[in-house]
């Protein structure tokens, strides 16, 4: 009762809550009062940013302002596209009730082509702004796709672009005056800010939070991860907590928040003190991102490569890919610090000084990434783990190629390219990571939620929230290899607009407005099936194979009225999907007339109820339990406790003897045969006796022992009893066995078996002494070499005679 109020509640919020739904996936069709774009105004941006794109050196700054505009341009003519829908709609149904149009020379009534010309007429109107907007819209849509083109064309130059080599000796003085010049810049920065007064009485002002903010700063970078960890560590070998491994998980979180709230306090700080100038406030406010790359590198190693965890990726070699790790994160961590040095210098680096910069990191990331993509890759494949290791070799080999590559672009001139290569590839590894743990955080917390064993952590559920959280992953590994935000933005708009199928345009609106639809509808099915089941049903006379026919199509029919409303309230226009479903379904026909007929035979067998629930059947050759019946076969349980499936076509064509239709009587025949010389009307009061005495045998009918022929050993009689329940047959006919044999045996009553008797004609050929055996012929080559064993026997004078 309690799921059923629960599960009306959520129907009625869920009817509540779909006309807002209906309207959030349908904008189109509750925008008929929207208010139309200055279409002169429009033209008039359109005709500049035609003139500036046709020009050939636009800033990038002016190609993304010009951009941002066309996207709003866009977004309003996508609007005014729903305008007069509602007046649309009811235009065209009229024309639609006037019947089609007359064909070439067809004529119709006067009327009514006249009111055809004027709904046409009115129909052409409403139409004209919808039909401006889509075409503005479509104008607006080219060019930002024209300048996206430019700004990736302008992308590839600029990775394709060819520094003179750091190698040479000879532009190594143009780095050199980059650093040198930096640091000069760094101390002109701080001198005049010491030499100012005003900001001296500043520094001494605020030196209290300073000094505060440095000591808390120290202490949260230096002492918090090494708290965070222990305490991890004791949570994960405590095995009298149950949460213990998503407490730790948790908890572990302090190794990396901690730390990067002790940067921003330590920026904060040099900030307070009024000192810094552009320079070094460029370089102080890449220490968090320095920081948080390093410590983010270490909690996420010091979870995959361990053995007391919940991820155990790698464990042969964790410790040296622990320390590849944390260096890797140095290095990137030093690349921040890089480009943040570089970012303020003016004029611009040239191309010598910016390979003299960028090679050096690069080269060093290149070794260590080659030795972490040698750890990565699994020696043997572990026999349970083929997925797990493929995808690591697969990862290795690619880390390794990442490694080689990166570093030889760097070192010939293509700096650039070797930057937007190796470090986005460092980073993916990051976020690969960082996948693989918050997926097994998540199926420890739902094992933890369900109170579910440890074995199911790899169960159906913790896969699919991996699969998912892997999708989620795809726009920011976009972002990490050089995507733009506009780029994914767009990405998500051709995506909200959906593909075109004919006349229907399926976008994500009217997929969700689709589940939605049919899951209420599904639901409602579903509570009907619970009323009709549990409550109307039975209430009836109807036998139990009806009703639960009856449920079964109140079910089918349904989820297929669910599905035709889904169609129907998502717009989705399957007309022209006609033909080709038509040509389907034949095949279709074909394919599924054996599921077809066994699914109809289903039906009959719980309309008609020839056997039920619980009763013993016999079919093709197979005795056993009825124990369901669903619309397309029938369980059957048979002696042996195994399941024996039958299509119910079987059933319904073939020969079924039912055992117990009707009830659960059964006639039982026992034969027993007695020695030649007995007492026939003793052995006959005997077997009645037996018979009538056992407590299951019928008294009426009562039991009755017939002598039915003399047979070659026995004189044959026959016990034949009507049973009251066919469950007990072999019990009660042991038990009946048991008692003849006891009683004939006090009787002196003699069961006979079968005797033969053998007469030898000629005995005499038996004494005869046998001849002693030719001398052996060699064989000739086609002939096969028989091996015999003559066994000699003892002579019995007993055997003389003729009978034996």
């Amino acid at each position: 009762m309690m799921r059923l109020l629960r599960f009306l509640a959520l129907t009625f919020a869920l009817a509540l809550a779909a006309p807002a739904f209906l309207c959030l996936t349908a904008p189109a069709a509750v925008a008929q009062e929207a208010e139309l774009p200055d279409f002169a105004a429009w033209e008039r941006f359109a005709k500049s940013v035609e003139e500036t794109l046709a020009k050939s050196n636009v800033p990038q700054a002016s190609l993304e302002q010009m951009r941002k505009q066309l996207v709003e341009w866009r977004t309003r003519f996508s609007a005014a596209q729903g305008v007069n829908a509602a007046q649309i709609d009811t235009v065209r149904q009229q024309i639609a009730a006037l019947g089609p149009a007359p064909a070439e020379g067809e004529t119709e009534a006067p009327d009514i082509a006249q009111r055809r010309k004027e709904l046409n007429a009115k129909l052409s109107e409403l139409q004209a702004p919808v039909l401006a907007a889509e075409e503005a819209r479509r104008r607006a849509d080219g060019l930002i796709r024209q300048i996206d083109t430019l700004v990736r064309e302008r992308q590839t130059s600029e990775l394709l672009t060819l520094a003179p080599t750091p190698v040479n000796p000879v532009n190594w003085p143009a780095g050199w005056a980059v650093l040198s010049q930096g640091i000069k810049t760094l101390g002109t920065e701080v001198a005049d800010a010491w030499a100012s007064e005003e900001k001296r009485a500043e520094l001494q002002r605020n030196l209290p939070l300073i000094l505060l903010y440095l000591a808390v700063a120290t202490f949260l970078v230096l002492r918090g991860p090494g708290i965070a960890e222990r305490l991890t560590t004791r949570l994960l070998r405590s095995q009298s907590m149950r949460a213990r491994r998503v407490a730790a998980a948790t908890v572990s979180l302090g190794q990396v928040i901690v730390p990067v709230l002790g940067a921003f306090l330590l920026v904060q700080a040099v900030i307070v003190t009024g000192m810094t100038g552009t320079r070094l406030r460029a370089l102080i406010e890449a220490v968090p991102q320095a920081v948080g790359i390093f410590f983010t590198a270490r909690w996420v190693s010091s979870w995959l490569f361990r053995s007391d965890g919940f991820v155990e990726l790698l464990t042969q070699r964790a410790g040296e890919a622990r320390f590849h790790v944390n260096m890797l994160s140095l290095v990137l961590a030093a690349e921040s610090f890089r480009v943040a040095f570089i970012t303020e210098v003016r004029p611009p680096l040239s191309l010598a000084a910016k390979g003299v910069w960028g090679a050096p990191l690069v080269v060093m990331a290149g070794v260590l990434l080659f030795r972490f993509g040698l750890i990565l890759r699994p020696r043997q494949i572990e026999r349970g783990a083929e997925f797990r290791d493929t995808i690591l070799r697969w990862l290795g080999t690619a880390t390794v190629a990442v490694s080689i590559v990166a570093p030889l672009l760097a070192l010939i001139g293509y700096v650039n390219a070797a930057n937007a290569l190796i470090w986005p590839a460092i980073m993916t590894l990051g976020l690969l990571g960082l996948i693989v743990i918050l997926q097994r955080f998540l199926a420890e917390l739902y094992l933890l939620i369900l109170r579910r064993e440890d074995e199911e952590r790899d169960a159906l559920v913790p896969v699919l929230i991996g699969f998912a959280l892997a999708i989620l992953a795809i726009p920011l590994l976009a972002l990490i290899w050089g995507a733009r935000t506009e780029d994914l933005l767009e990405w998500w708009t051709r995506f909200s607009e959906g593909i075109s199928i004919g006349q229907t345009r399926i976008s994500p609106s009217v997929f969700f407005a689709f589940v939605f639809i049919f899951l209420l509808g599904y639901g409602l099915t579903r509570l009907v099936q619970s009323a009709l089941r549990s409550t109307i049903l039975p209430r009836t006379k109807l036998k139990k194979g009806a009703q639960t026919a009856i449920v079964s199509g109140v079910g089918y029919l349904g989820i297929f009225l669910a599905a035709l409303i889904a169609i129907v309230g998502a717009g989705i226009d399957l007309s022209s999907l006609a033909i080709v479903a038509g040509a389907l379904s034949v095949g279709i026909g074909f394919g599924l007339q054996n599921i077809v007929q066994n699914f109809v035979s289903g039906i009959i067998l719980l309309i008609e109820q020839p056997i039920a629930e619980g009763d013993m059947i016999e079919v093709n050759g197979q005795f056993g339990t009825v124990r369901g019946i669903s619309v397309r076969s029938t369980i059957i349980e048979t002696f042996d406790r195994t399941d024996l499936i039958v299509p119910n076509a079987d059933l319904i064509s073939g020969v079924v003897t039912n055992l117990t239709r009707t009830n659960t009587m059964v006639r039982l025949i026992i034969p027993v045969g007695v020695a030649y010389g007995s007492d026939t009307r003793k052995v006959q009061a005997i077997l009645k006796e037996i018979a009538e005495n056992h407590p299951l045998v019928l008294v009426d009918p009562a039991p009755a022992v017939h002598f039915v022929a003399f047979g070659a050993d026995s004189l044959n009689f026959e016990i034949r009893c009507i049973l009251s329940d066919v469950n007990f047959k072999l019990d009660v006919q042991t038990e009946i066995l048991h008692q003849i044999v006891e009683r004939f045996a006090q009787e002196g009553i003699e069961i006979p078996f079968p005797q033969r008797d053998i007469w030898l004609r000629n005995p005499e050929a038996l004494r005869q002494a046998p001849e002693p055996p030719a001398a052996p012929q060699p064989p000739t080559p086609s002939e096969t070499r028989l091996a015999t064993r003559d066994d000699t026997r003892g002579h019995d004078p007993a055997l003389d005679g003729d009978d034996v």
